[in-house]
């Protein structure tokens, strides 16, 4: 997936509680990507807005990391809409 594509999803889902490469510090209960270096890094946060490190992921490359926090994001948007 390209970057254009996954704004796209976010958008047409009206997804929420992310944070797509944006340089701040993470919020509460949200979905994270990030490029730190060669690699690109999803993971999610806490209701105290530490990161859940037993999820945090790293890749080689943007598409594969896009993919996954798309996947994510939406099991995240599923399960607040359930709450």
């Amino acid at each position: 997936m390209k970057r254009k594509e996954a704004e796209e999803i976010i958008i047409s889902e009206k997804l929420i509680s992310y944070s797509f490469f944006e340089n701040r510090n993470d919020a509460a209960d949200e979905m994270v990507i990030k490029r730190t270096f060669d690699k690109w890094t999803v993971y999610a946060t806490n209701e105290r807005a530490s990161k859940i490190l037993e999820g945090e992921k790293s890749f080689d490359n943007e598409e594969d990391a896009l993919d996954n926090f798309i996947r994510r994001l939406r099991a995240l948007n599923k399960v607040r809409n359930l709450a």
